[in-house]
């Protein structure tokens, strides 16, 4: 249930028939938007649909195309992100924007700096650091480089940097994306406490739980449009989910019969300092077999260790029954064993955002849209087009950069890479994090549908329901070690009895 709505009846930002275009493609249309002060006011939708092209027009980094913005009852200068931090407005984004090599103290007084005399006080600056800290209730050391940090910590001091410059307006793209639930549970109450004190929050996130939890108002986006808008209250999770993709979702359907494939990867005594301790895993082929546990468990240091991308790790290996040796690279393991990894991080690791779609869909394998040595722009885009629109991407394969997409459609790109590539094994790390409700179902029906095609696929993710969806069996590891095994053709286990294995109750 939501909270009862704090905001005052004054109206912080006021959209009229705001629109956004690039060339032919219209991604914001007629959209109207009150918000209030003292308000959290969610926008919700799926990948593609504007939100965060709409965070953009309020912060005055994106110009409008046409329509007009008011802060506070003034006009807001289009395109100019100085006005609108003049009014108050402060933007944080899922991808944060601390320097990595400045200490916390600076990051959270960059550009407003203490000086003395014109010389920096980083004394003072420190003073008022642990000042935020203590309001924040938070111990973050004040020279700790920003870069060394944990994102949790990291996006703290983003906000702190908000709070500190008196924003009297929040916006949040996706601010939870890479929390634990612990450090998401203190962020959204840090909001509520913000909101108190009469700072209007907008609040984009594909977590629905969450936006019901916080809310006062919801607004949905489908289609580049506003389709409805009213108080948290008067939302569920199912109407919410409906107004969003427009339709009933689809569904995963797990095989009825247990996969009886060849055994692909037989992989025993894996172990990396620090992170894994004699853990054992086999996939068959055509099989999914998904990896469950809390923060730290050892799920991402499981895949990467397979995947050749933590050198330190050991074990025995198998493919194909053969014994052959531990990979310890990246290239090793997609060469030797066709093992790929579909990284937690698509934006810094799975793709090159300033490269074009068909050029990171055809990476990984251009002989085959090549001749003599030349790589063909035209096989290239074939091939992106041929496998995208089997993932339903929204939006045409073209030269432009993949930057430019939304999350579900960067992670489907990402995807496409290893379509492409043809990996015997798969390697999914957090394969839905960040992304809308409709794209997470038709991401994890693609792995589904791998799988069914011979595929071994292994998958990692925070959501134990999505792991219990698509996996045939699910291995429970708490600490770096393995504690469980659950055969889902002949159980029907809940979240429950998952976190019982891996709390060891």
């Amino acid at each position: 249930m939501a909270p009862a709505s704090e905001a005052s009846t004054h109206e912080a930002i006021r959209c009229r028939n705001i629109s956004k275009t690039y060339g032919n493609n219209t991604v914001v249309t007629d959209v109207d938007l009150s918000i209030r002060e003292g308000e959290i006011h969610a926008l919700v939708g799926a990948n593609g649909a504007g939100k965060s092209t709409v965070l953009g027009m309020l912060s005055g980094r994106v110009a409008p195309s046409q329509g007009s913005i008011e802060i506070f009852g003034a006009a807001l200068p289009s395109a100019n992100p100085k006005a609108a931090m003049a009014a108050g407005v402060r933007a944080v984004y899922q991808e944060l924007t601390v320097i990595p090599k400045l200490s916390a103290a600076a990051n959270v007084h960059l550009g407003e700096e203490r000086s003395r005399f014109g010389v920096l006080s980083e004394s003072r600056m420190e003073k008022d650091f642990l000042a935020l800290c203590t309001q924040f209730g938070v111990r973050i050391r004040p020279r700790a480089l920003a870069g060394d940090l944990p994102v949790a910590e990291q996006q703290l001091i983003e906000i702190m940097r908000a709070v500190r410059s008196k924003a009297r307006v929040l916006l949040l793209d996706e601010p939870t994306a890479s929390l634990s639930e612990n450090e998401r549970d203190f962020l959204l109450k840090l909001l509520r406490e913000l909101r108190k004190s009469g700072v209007a929050i907008v609040l984009v996130s594909h977590n629905i739980d969450e936006v019901l939890g916080v809310s006062d108002t919801v607004t949905v986006m489908r289609n580049s449009r506003t389709v409805a808008s009213q108080p948290a209250t008067e939302w569920t999770a199912r109407t919410l989910v409906s107004a969003m993709v427009g339709d009933s979702p689809l569904r995963i359907e797990r095989d009825r019969e247990p996969v009886r494939g060849e055994m692909l990867l037989e992989a025993t005594g894996i172990m990396l300092p620090g992170a894994l301790e004699n853990v054992s895993l086999t996939v068959r082929a055509g099989e999914i077999v998904g990896l469950a546990g809390l923060v730290g468990s050892g799920r991402s240091s499981l895949l990467r260790s397979l995947a050749g991308a933590e050198p330190q790790s050991t074990g025995t290996l198998a493919i194909h029954g053969r014994a052959t040796k531990w990979p310890s690279s990246v290239r090793q393991a997609i060469r030797r064993h066709r093992i790929a990894l579909l990284p937690e991080d698509r934006k810094t690791q799975g793709l090159v955002l300033g490269m074009s779609v068909p050029d990171n869909v055809t990476i990984t394998e251009l002989a085959t849209v090549s001749t003599g040595g030349v790589v063909s722009r035209r096989r290239q885009l074939g091939e992106a087009r041929t496998i995208l629109d089997r993932l339903r991407i929204n939006r045409p394969a073209g030269f432009y950069p993949v930057g430019l997409l939304s999350g579900g459609n960067q992670q489907k790109v990402a995807i496409a890479k290893w379509l492409h590539h043809r990996p015997q094994i798969l390697l999914a790390d957090e394969p839905t994090r960040g992304i809308d409700v409709r794209a997470k179902i038709e991401v994890l029906a693609t792995l589904r549908q791998l799988a069914r095609e011979g595929m071994a696929v292994v998958i990692a993710s925070s959501e134990l329901e999505e792991v219990l969806d698509v996996s045939d069996r699910v291995i429970v590891l708490s600490e770096g070690r393995r504690v469980g095994e659950i055969d889902m053709h002949t159980s029907s286990p809940s979240v429950k009895d998952v976190l019982n294995l891996a709390f060891g109750v």
